[in-house]
Order: structure tokens, then C-alpha cells, then sequence
């Protein structure tokens, strides 16, 4: 086959896999999740966010499993995908990149979605058991002394380029991806840090009225 045949092939599936990776991490599963199961509209409730932990916040603690599982499983899957339709490690990445970019900002819901920590995982899990561990660890040491689950889901975050970068992981070379990721899910937790700050977030366990 002609190289030019080849490199425009290449092309098609990088950019199928990008779209690929977009609309399903665009999917809002805690808002399908409870209209499915006969609920209000997540977005009209505790803090308005589709994510796992408003559903939980609302009282339902199966379908924020299920919304949490979802979550993570679209970050996952859009890496293994991206693997697969590419054959390549760095596409991969991009895949699961865009993911998130899909929860964050889902054309479905006006770009308005949630804040993209449960799909960030989702990458990590699928790239490095033990960056996803280590991100879990950093969480739940910092829920276990703050007792607030947005302090420690933003300090995971922001660390977490800051580690990759610094450590052996195989895609190290590819944290300024998970940089500009990190940034963008900062700036969707902008009212908890606010609240954070001004000591007003409210614990784990309890909700915010």
C-alpha cells in the first residue's frame, strides 16, 4: 500500500478514535440513571451536578455505585479503545483524554457536565494500576483527615500530573495531557474550593442544602 494511503489511514482512525473517545465519555449516567429509575432530574437537586457523588447526596446509594462504575468504565474503556482502533500508546492517552473532555462538557447537556474525577480515574486504571492507586491513596488519606470528599478529589488532581511526571510510569512523557486535564477539572470544582475556603463545604455524610 502507497505510504500516503497508509498515513491517511492512520488519520481516519485517529480521529475515529478521538470522536469514539468524546461521546462516550459525553454519556451523563447519574442523569440517566435516575430518570430511568423514576427520580428527578439530578441537576434540580443538592448541588446540581450528574456526577456519583450527587446522587449520593440525594439519597441513592445503588445508583451512585452504579453512576461512580459507569463513570470510570467510560474513561477506561476509551483507552483500551483507542489502543485497539490506533495501535498506538499515545493516541490511547489522547482517547481517554477526550473522555473526559466528553464529561466535562457533553454536547448533549450544552457543554454544561460534571467534573470529570471519576473518568480521570478511569484513564488512570486502564494506564497504571499503580498511578490509579497511588490517586486513590492520596484520596482517601486526605478524606480521612479533612472528612470532605471535594478537598480531597482536588488535591489528588493537582498532584497527580506532578507525579506522573516525576516517576517511571510508562507515559510519563505525557503529563502535560494529564496537566491540562487536571486544570480543567480545578476549574469545574471553582465552587468547592470556593466553599472550602470559607469552611461552608460540608462534610462526607452530610449534605449541602
Amino acid at each position: 500500500m502507497p505510504g500516503y494511503l497508509v498515513e491517511t489511514h492512520h488519520m481516519w482512525s485517529v480521529i475515529a478514535s478521538l470522536l469514539i473517545g468524546y461521546f462516550m465519555g459525553s454519556v451523563p449516567y447519574g442523569l440517566i440513571l435516575m430518570k430511568l429509575w423514576g427520580h428527578c432530574d439530578i441537576r434540580q437537586v443538592g448541588s446540581g451536578n450528574i456526577g456519583a457523588t450527587n446522587v449520593l447526596r440525594v439519597g441513592h446509594r445503588s445508583l451512585a455505585v452504579a453512576t461512580l462504575f459507569c463513570d470510570v468504565a467510560k474513561g477506561s474503556l476509551s483507552v483500551l479503545l483507542g489502543q485497539m482502533i490506533t495501535g498506538s500508546e499515545d493516541i490511547a492517552v489522547l482517547t481517554g483524554a477526550v473522555a473526559v473532555l466528553g464529561h466535562l462538557f457533553p454536547v448533549w447537556l450544552k457543554f454544561m457536565g460534571g467534573k470529570g474525577v471519576a473518568t480521570y480515574i478511569g484513564i488512570l486504571l486502564a494506564l497504571s494500576w499503580s498511578m490509579s492507586l497511588a490517586f486513590c491513596g492520596i484520596w482517601l488519606g486526605v478524606a480521612g483527615i479533612s472528612r470532605k470528599s471535594s478537598a480531597a478529589s482536588v488535591i489528588a488532581i493537582a498532584l497527580m500530573p506532578l507525579i506522573i511526571a516525576v516517576t517511571g510510569f510508562e507515559f510519563h512523557h505525557q503529563w502535560p495531557v494529564f496537566l491540562v486535564l487536571s486544570v480543567l477539572v480545578l476549574i469545574k470544582h471553582k465552587d468547592n474550593l470556593v466553599r472550602l475556603y470559607l469552611g461552608t463545604e460540608p462534610s462526607i455524610g452530610r449534605s449541602r442544602q
